[in-house]
């Protein structure tokens, strides 16, 4: 398995657990209310933080999709910006950059 391979299926791992964090996000907000005013507020609470969790979620299905389009394309690993390669070790920490560690700054 080529280093780009490997890529990829990180990639595509990471989005597969993404997508269904954000199902089960989906499926708790879409829980009936409690009928409790206080009950209610704390619930209420929650849900914004799984609003915000889930925005979080999405923002990285679209970096990772485009991650995965860059792969298909053969960009992968080169910046976007000033196109010089991406370190290896920037990418085992941020798989979907599409940024240098110099061009992210």
């Amino acid at each position: 398995m080529t280093d780009i391979d490997k890529r990829r299926e990180q990639l595509e791992t990471r989005l597969a657990e993404l997508e269904a964090k954000l199902r089960g996000i989906e499926q708790e907000l879409d829980q009936p209310m409690p009928k409790d005013d206080e009950d209610r507020a704390t619930e209420r609470e929650g849900d914004e933080v799984m609003e915000s969790i889930g925005r979080g979620g999405l923002h990285e299905i679209q970096m990772i999709r485009a991650a995965l389009d860059r792969i298909d394309k053969g960009t992968y690993g080169i910046c976007a910006n000033c196109e010089e390669p991406i370190s290896e070790e920037r990418l085992d920490l941020v798989p979907h950059t599409p940024l240098c560690r110099n061009c992210a700054r």
